[in-house]
C-alpha cells in the first residue's frame, strides 16, 4: 500500500477538508499510543535563572506547542537503527546526492612529485643522518619506502622533539632543498618547551596566504608544492556517505588519514549523527586517488564519485534534503489512522518549528546563553558553558566539577576532551587574561559563539509561531500578517550576513556541528515581505503557506496585529528588540540583520508506505553505504511481509531551512526529543 503526494501521484490522493490549528492544553494518554503531555502555550519566560534547567528541556519551554492536524497521532519508534533514518543532500540544480561509485578516475599526467617520490633517496637520507641522528633519519626512510610501496600507508611521521628553534630551522630547510615531495610544520612536543616536527607527503597544494580581515577568500591548508596540473580544477568533490558520525566528525578522520587541516574541507551543510546520509565535499588540492585508497581503511564511512572543480562548497549551497524514514513498532487504533496522518501530512504539511535540536542536547539550552550574552552579562554566559551539567558523562562532569571546585585551568585543560570547543577555548584565554570573560567569549569560535544568540532569535521565533497558530488558525491569511512578495512596496533585507544556511536535522548542538549558525534565511531567494491589507484579504492572492515571522534584527518588519505584541512581551522580560543593552555588536540584536521565515512547512515529493515486519534487524531501508558495499542486497521478503510488526516509511524533500523531527511530530503528536524515542527503544 503506498501513496505518492507533491508532483509524483496525485490521483490516488483523496481530497481532505481544511483542519483548524490544534494548541493541545492536554493530550490524553492512551496505552496503545504512549503520548506525551504537552503544556499549554504561555509566554514562558526563564531567562533570568541563574542556573541551567536541571530537568530536561521540552518542547513547549522553546515554544513548541501546536499540531495543524486534530488528527490522532500513534506510537512509532524514530531511529531504531541508523538506516531507519536516510538523508540524501539535494544540490542547487535539484540533484539527490548519492553515492555510486567508490573508483577514483583515471588520470593521465603524473605530478613532478610523485616522480620525485619514486625515485631514490639514499643520498639524501644520509645526509640527513648527518643533522638530525640515527632514528629520526630511520624513521624518515622507512616512511618513504611505505609511502613508495603503497598510497594507503602512514601520510606523515613525527621527528624527535627539541627545544632548539635554529636547528629545527635547519631541518625545515633541509626538506625544501632536498627532499621537496615532503611538507615539514611544528607541532607541540610532549614538554610544555619543546617542538616536535611533522613530516607529511605534499598534499599538491601551494598558498600560503592567510584571511585577512574583509577578505572572503577561504584559507586552506595549502603548504605544498606549485605544481597543481593546469587541466584540473583545484577542488576535488566527493560525495560522502556516512554512518552514526556527524559531518566534522567524518572529515576529521579523513583529514587526519591525509595529513591536512579540516579547513581544506568545504560542504553546503552538516547532516544527521544518528542516520545515514550523504553529502557533497570538497578538498582542496587533493588527488581523488589518495581519497579512494582511504575507503579500506574508513569504518562506516565511504567517499566517492570524484570530480575535479574550479570552486569549493561553502555553507548554505544546497536546495535541501531527501528524506527517508522508516517510523518502526507502529502501533495505533487501526491502520487508518496512520494512513489519514500520513495523508494530513502530505497534503497540509505541518508548523515550521526550529527543532529541539537548536536548543542543545543537554541540559543548558543555547537560547539561555544567548539571552546572558545579549544581556551583556559575560560571566554567567561562560559558567553556563563550563559548570557541571545534568545528564553527561560521568567522566565529563568529573572534568567539570574538578574546575569548578579547584580553578585550575591548565589541569582542566589536560583533561578536557577536543570536542568540547568552546570550553577549551574559553579557559585557554582565561589561562592568559584572568577575569576577562567578554574576551573569553569572543575566543570561542564565531560560529560556535553566534548559534547562541541565534539560538535565543528561534525561542522567540518558535513561540510567536504557536500564538500565530493558535490565535488566526492555519486556513487563511488575516489582516496584518507578513507575507512574502515580490512587489516594489516589500520590505527587503539582504541576506548576504547569514552564512551556513543549510540545516535540517543535521546535528547535536553540544559539539561544533551545526556550523550552519543561521538556517534563517535559505527560504531560497525570497527577502522581500509586506503586511497583509484590505485589498490583498479581497483579492486573495496570498495564502497561509506565505505568512512569514521575522527572526528579530534590526532592519526587519513585525506583523501588524497581536502576534507583534508576543514579540514585545517575551523580550520586555529580558532581551530589548530595540536597544542594546551594550556596546558589543555582535552580541546586539540591533547590530543583526535579521530575517524571516514561512510559518508553515510543506514536504515535496511526499510519498509513504506501510511495511509488515517481524524483524528488528532487518534493514527495511537499501542505504547508499548498503549498495557501494553489495551489503543487503535482498530483503527476506518472507520475514518481511509476513511479519506481525507495522512499520510506517516515507520519503519526502524538505527545503534547507526545515527540521524533519518537526514533520515526524505533526505525524505521531508526540515528542520528539531523543530521550523520548530512546524509552520507545527499550
Amino acid at each position: 500500500m503506498k501513496m505518492k503526494i507533491g508532483g509524483i501521484d496525485r490521483r490516488s490522493v483523496g481530497l481532505l477538508t481544511t483542519f483548524p490549528a490544534v494548541c493541545h492544553r492536554q493530550v490524553k494518554v492512551k496505552p496503545s499510543s504512549l503520548r506525551v503531555l504537552l503544556k499549554p502555550y504561555e509566554y514562558y519566560y526563564c531567562l533570568n535563572q541563574s542556573v541551567a534547567m536541571k530537568s530536561p528541556l521540552e518542547e513547549s519551554d522553546v515554544g513548541i506547542s501546536c499540531y495543524i492536524s486534530p488528527l490522532p497521532g500513534f506510537r512509532g519508534i524514530l531511529k531504531q537503527r541508523y538506516s531507519d533514518f536516510v538523508v540524501n543532500e539535494v544540490d542547487l540544480n535539484g540533484n539527490v546526492v548519492h553515492l555510486t561509485s567508490l573508483e577514483a578516475p583515471t588520470e593521465v599526467n603524473q605530478t613532478t612529485e610523485e616522480h620525485q617520490l619514486n625515485g631514490n633517496h639514499d643520498s639524501e637520507i644520509e645526509s640527513f643522518r648527518a643533522l638530525a641522528g640515527d632514528s629520526d633519519a630511520n624513521s624518515l626512510k622507512e616512511f618513504i619506502d611505505k609511502a613508495t610501496a603503497t598510497s594507503d600507508g602512514a601520510t606523515s611521521i613525527l621527528l624527535s622533539s627539541t627545544s632548539d628553534k635554529l636547528h629545527r630551522t635547519a631541518m625545515h630547510n633541509f626538506f625544501k632543498e632536498k627532499l621537496n615531495f615532503l611538507v615539514t610544520d611544528t607541532v607541540d612536543g610532549p614538554e610544555p618547551s619543546s617542538k616536535c616536527i611533522r613530516v607529511r607527503l605534499n598534499s599538491g597544494a601551494s598558498s600560503k596566504k592567510r584571511k585577512g580581515r574583509g577578505d572572503n577568500t577561504p584559507y586552506y591548508d595549502s603548504r605544498g608544492s606549485d605544481h597543481w596540473p593546469d587541466h584540473l580544477g583545484k577542488f576535488l568533490r566527493f560525495h560522502l556517505c556516512k554512518e552514526n558520525k556527524d559531518t566534522q566528525e567524518a572529515l576529521g578522520l579523513i583529514g587526519k588519514m591525509l595529513g591536512i587541516q579540516p579547513r581544506s574541507f568545504g560542504f553546503s551543510g552538516t547532516k544527521d549523527k544518528r542516520a545515514v546520509t550523504t553529502q557533497q565535499v570538497t578538498v582542496f588540492k587533493q588527488r581523488a586517488n589518495r581519497l579512494a585508497s582511504l575507503n579500506n581503511r574508513l569504518i562506516g564511512i565511504k567517499v566517492g564519485d570524484f570530480c575535479y572543480v574550479n570552486e569549493g562548497l561553502v555553507l548554505g549551497q544546497l536546495h535541501g534534503n531527501r528524506f527517508t524514514i522508516t517510523l518502526r513498532g507502529v502501533v495505533a487504533d487501526s491502520e487508518d489512522t496512520v494512513k489519514a496522518a500520513a495523508d494530513a501530512l502530505g497534503k497540509h504539511g505541518f508548523i515550521n518549528y526550529f527543532g529541539m535540536q537548536r536548543f542543545g542536547t543537554g541540559s543548558v539550552p543555547t537560547h539561555l546563553i544567548g539571552a546572558k550574552l545579549l544581556r551583556g552579562e559575560w560571566k554567567e554566559a561562560v559558567s553556563m558553558i563550563l559548570d557541571p551539567r545534568d545528564g553527561e558523562k560521568d567522566d565529563i562532569r568529573r572534568i567539570r566539577e574538578y574546575y569548578k571546585e579547584s580553578e585550575d585551568i591548565d589541569g582542566t585543560l589536560r583533561q578536557l576532551p577536543r570536542f568540547l570547543v568552546a570550553e577549551k577555548a574559553i579557559l585557554q584565554c582565561l589561562k592568559k587574561s584572568p577575569g576577562n570573560y567578554l574576551q573569553a567569549m569572543k575566543a570561542v569560535p564565531r560560529t560556535l559563539r553566534m548559534m547562541y544568540v541565534h539560538s535565543y532569535q528561534s525561542y522567540l521565533w518558535n513561540h510567536a509561531a504557536s500564538m500565530r497558530v493558535q490565535k488566526y488558525g492555519t486556513e487563511q491569511v488575516v489582516l496584518g500578517d507578513l507575507v512574502y512578495c515580490n512587489e516594489e512596496s516589500c520590505n527587503e533585507i539582504d541576506d548576504s550576513e547569514f552564512e551556513g544556511l543549510g540545516c535540517n536535522d543535521s546535528s547535536e548542538i553540544n559539539h561544533l556541528d551545526e556550523v550552519d549558525a543561521l538556517a534563517h534565511a535559505s527560504e531560497g531567494n525570497c527577502t522581500s515581505v509586506k503586511v497583509v491589507n484590505i485589498e490583498d484579504l479581497a483579492s486573495g492572492r496570498y495564502t497561509y503557506t506565505d505568512v512569514v515571522l521575522p527572526l528579530p534584527g534590526s532592519r526587519v518588519i513585525y506583523p501588524q496585529n497581536d502576534i507583534e505584541q508576543c514579540y514585545q512581551d517575551l523580550a520586555n522580560k529580558g532581551v530589548s528588540l530595540t536597544e542594546s543593552m551594550h556596546n558589543i555588536k555582535e552580541f546586539s540584536l540591533t547590530s543583526m540583520t535579521g530575517a524571516y521565515r514561512r510559518v508553515f512547512g510543506k514536504a515535496k515529493d511526499f510519498e509513504w508506505e506501510l511495511i509488515k515486519y517481524k524483524d528488528v534487524s532487518i534493514p527495511l531501508t537499501r542505504t547508499d553505504l548498503d549498495i557501494v558495499t553489495k551489503a543487503n542486497k535482498t530483503h527476506n521478503e518472507e520475514a518481511v511481509l509476513q511479519g506481525e510488526q507495522l512499520a510506517l516509511k516515507l520519503s519526502f524533500t524538505l527545503a534547507a531551512s526545515c527540521y524533519a523531527t518537526m514533520a515526524i511530530r505533526e505525524l505521531l503528536k508526540t515528542s520528539t526529543s531523543v530521550a523520548f524515542h530512546k524509552a520507545l527503544n527499550q
